[in-house]
């Protein structure tokens, strides 16, 4: 049902992305290009400075969420383990400090996507950023930030709330969500997510938030929304879905720093008797994990 990606590399080691079929896989094959660097046949050039970095392999298929794992820190899994970096024979960059800027976000890709060469990393011209560049065809891998949708349900002066029934965050509690599929709206995607985790069917009647977090290559954009009928139940990936009064949220027991500050926000606003939309950027605190829900920082936050 689930498919899984684990990244190794950058500087904290091993990382994980967990989502589902159909999707594009991971945050690392996120990938749209076809540019070649001005000798397709090497990536040798003295015009390109490299890093060192790490590999990323596949994994089979796995259980999981839905939320993706950075290189410091991470809405998912994370541990400690690392691997050898690949070996660079390109001159040192012109600037020490862009480089290691670059090495900390990027993903690491090995292989090319295309033509399956080997890769290596580097800085291309009229560039700025450390990238993924085939030794054999030349190409250049991009790599873009996961969207994730899901669903704000009101109900009877309630919020539905999902328990987790798989890791990461298993056993807490979670906003109906997950990664938006290829072919569809983020509308489209955040109905079907609460009709796979709690089996209810929505009516989607505005944005509520919308939520980046840089560290770990995601942005969330949360609905408000109602129940068509009266009706929910646990899906495949929950052991519960529940309906929650504003004052018995458990702020404590909630998967994800993305449904800390959606729930936060939501009951600030039902309290000051005017629900907004709301932007705003979760700076995670370097080196936590996943069950560090509290180590963040809202930024840029606009109420519109």
């Amino acid at each position: 049902m689930l498919k899984s990606v684990h990244l190794f590399g950058c500087s904290s080691g091993f990382v994980s992305n967990l989502l589902k079929p159909n999707s594009i896989v991971g945050f690392s094959l996120n990938f749209i290009s076809s540019k070649r660097l001005p000798t397709s046949s090497s990536c040798s050039s003295s015009r390109l400075s490299c890093a060192s970095n790490a590999s990323m392999f596949l994994a089979p298929r796995a259980g999981s969420f839905k939320a993706f794992c950075g290189s410091t820190c991470s809405e998912a899994n994370q541990d400690g383990t690392s691997t050898s970096p690949l070996s660079m024979s390109e001159s040192p960059p012109p600037s020490s400090s862009t480089v290691v800027h670059s090495a900390e976000k990027i993903r690491n890709v090995r292989f090319c996507q295309w033509c399956g060469g080997q890769t290596k990393h580097g800085i291309p011209d009229d560039e700025e950023k450390l990238r993924a560049i085939c030794t054999v065809c030349g190409k250049i891998t991009y790599q873009n930030p996961k969207m994730v949708v899901g669903c704000l349900i009101h109900h009877d002066d309630k919020i539905l709330l999902c328990k987790r029934k798989i890791e990461p965050s298993y056993g807490l509690w979670t906003l109906p969500a997950g990664y938006m599929e290829i072919g569809e709206s983020a509308v489209d995607g955040a109905i079907r997510e609460t009709l796979e985790e709690a089996n209810a069917e929505v009516e989607v009647t505005s944005p509520f938030a919308q939520l980046d977090i840089p560290l770990i290559g995601q942005t969330y954009i949360i609905f408000r929304g109602k129940l068509k009928k009266p009706h929910f139940s646990p899906g495949p990936e929950s052991i519960e879905c529940r309906l929650f009064s504003l004052d018995d949220i458990p702020f404590e027991s909630l998967a994800f720093s993305s449904m800390l500050v959606t729930l936060k926000l939501y009951v600030e606003d039902v309290k000051a008797g005017r629900v907004s939309f709301h932007y705003g950027t979760i700076n995670k605190r370097p080196g936590t994990g996943a069950s560090d829900i509290h180590a963040y920082t809202l930024d840029y936050h606009l109420r519109l």
